[in-house]
């Protein structure tokens, strides 16, 4: 059935009387500041629950909900908003014979404010132990019922959802007298439509998930957290958008520096993916995404020494990721005179790295020095999204953590220890290079990457070309299998001596051939890890 449309010229000038405010609120803060403001203009106040608590206590004197309704509050408090004196007051149109003429007749108290914020339901549920029916009792009914009411009536009635907006708000209608003006009550109105929405998404994620079910629909909801210069161009806009979960690159706090743009995120990502999965002391130096140089050390600064030696032209300007809070030494290091790091992103820094790193360099005053904090491991595989034409690819990512418990040893050479612990090493470090993706690594240090081309054996060319003669003796890491032996015959002549890749290609025994013939090591992982 049509509904035919109230004809309303919107006037965002005309003002609108506040005489009587309903509140209900579950976060209490800023509650009595904004009652005494409301008082103070002649405001009637009416009150459930432990809102009504509150403001008694406070010496304010609000109407309980009961008395405004003529019914008790019932089950548990489940029942006292939902009435038809509570919606009638907040959806009657001022103005409107009909609605007028309801409203005397049945004698409906016409509320002009409400001010109501929801029960704590991503709060409570934020708590991996919180039990089912904590979870379900948390979910608000009457409260967003009444916020739906009022924002769709926003041309007579104001609607507050959240703290921060009860100073601006009650300094208006100080100014006005009692008064706010239209288009205030529209841009609230907005805003309340988006926290219910962002409130219906918080709970159809956790049902969906507490019961392991899918949907045919991609639930987000991502608060802004920074609007960003511009995107990977100046004439692209771009924001961060993100939940801010502790131990997490977008909840990480910048402690130094200029404003981290786009790329620089993307960047910072890429080098914390690398590092935040290695147990020992590790540092990377991304350029494009792309490490152009990793290493694991007995120490920070080591670590930092090798990967940044691995291709110091290409390390010039370059993101650092570290995986131990940053000490002076490793500071220093990064300090020294010719190096210059855009972002250098770790769980913490000391004072005395931040002062090092802050005073030393030329480039003091831009570096950004961003902190994570302690990372968790997820409970399970975040989604990861991109977008195409008209729609958006989401996918679990990719942690590239299965261990090493299901390699295969193809060839007849088992691998040493040493080139054991270089092999792990290449296949963590493959997994976050671009496909087709090689990598080279000889003594806990990246030597040689190869990415992003359209052939295999063109990758592997690549990565021994940036590792010249430390190619002899190092070990291969390929994301993906060899369709022909090409690439590894490439590689077994600049003398690399054991290969780490998926297998599964319908030649692999001419690669593991290769191997054979060369006295060089074939680990199978059964694994790929391409990244487009």
């Amino acid at each position: 059935m049509a509904v035919t449309p109230v004809a309303q010229n919107f006037d965002p000038t005309s003002l609108i009387p506040i005489r009587r405010a309903l509140l209900s609120v579950s976060d209490k803060t800023g509650l009595i500041d904004l009652a005494k403001s409301l008082v103070a203009q002649g405001v009637e106040l009416v009150s459930t629950g432990g809102t009504h608590k509150a403001l008694a206590a406070a010496g304010l004197k609000p109407r309980e909900i009961s008395e405004l309704t003529g019914f008790p509050e019932g089950l548990g408090g489940r029942v006292k908003t939902l009435h038809p004196f509570v919606h009638g007051g907040l959806l009657a149109r001022r103005g409107l014979a009909e609605d007028e003429n309801f409203v005397a007749e049945n004698r409906v108290p016409w509320i002009d404010l409400l001010v109501c914020n929801l029960y704590p339901f991503e709060q409570v549920t934020s708590d991996p132990s919180c039990p089912w029916e904590t979870a379900i009792e948390n979910i608000d009914i009457g409260g967003p019922a009444m916020v739906r009411s009022a924002a769709k009536n926003h041309a007579h009635v104001a609607v507050l959802t959240d703290a921060s907006q009860y100073a601006g708000f009650a300094a208006e209608l100080a100014e006005a007298k009692g008064k706010v003006s239209r288009a205030t009550c529209r841009r609230l109105a907005v805003e309340a439509f988006v926290r219910i929405a962002s409130y219906d998404v918080a709970i159809a994620r956790y049902l969906s998930a507490a019961e392991k079910t899918s949907s045919d629909r991609l639930l987000l909801d991502l608060p802004a957290i920074s609007s960003l210069r511009y995107g990977e161009n100046p004439h692209q806009s771009a924001s961060l958008y993100g939940q801010r979960t502790p131990g997490t690159l977008a909840a990480s706090a910048v402690l130094h520096g200029k404003e981290i743009s786009y790329n620089n995120w993307l960047d910072l990502d890429a080098a914390w993916s690398i590092v935040s999965g290695m147990e020992a002391p590790c540092a990377t130096v991304i350029k494009h995404t792309n490490p152009c140089g990793a290493a694991v050390a007995d120490n920070l600064e080591k670590a930092f020494l090798a990967a940044y030696d691995a291709d110091p032209v290409s390390a010039y300007g370059g993101i650092v990721g570290l995986n131990r809070e940053v000490d002076a030494a490793t500071a220093e290091a990064m300090a020294l005179p010719g190096r210059f790091l855009e972002c250098i992103v770790a769980p913490g820094f000391s004072a005395k790295a931040i002062q090092i790193l802050t005073t030393k360099p030329t480039w003091k005053k831009n570096v950004r020095l961003v902190a994570v904090g302690n990372s968790r491991p997820a409970a399970q595989s975040p989604v990861e999204l991109r977008s195409i034409d008209g729609g958006v690819l989401a996918q679990t990512k990719d942690l590239a953590n299965e261990g090493t418990a299901g390699w295969k040893t193809a060839s007849k050479k088992m691998p040493s220890p040493d080139e054991s612990r270089d092999l792990e090493l290449a296949w963590k470090l493959v997994a976050q290079v671009k496909s087709n993706a090689i990598v080279l690594v000889k003594d806990g240090c990246l030597i040689g990457v190869g990415q992003g081309q359209t052939s295999r054996v063109e990758s592997v060319k690549l990565a021994l070309a940036k590792a010249g003669e430390k190619a002899r003796g190092a070990v291969l890491g390929s994301d993906a299998f060899f369709p022909f032996r090409d690439g590894v015959d490439e590689a077994l002549k600049a003398g690399v001596k054991a290969f780490v890749q998926p297998g599964g290609s319908m030649r692999d025994a001419d690669s593991v051939a290769a191997c054979d013939e060369a006295d060089a090591t074939m680990i199978f992982t059964g694994v790929r890890h391409f990244k487009h």
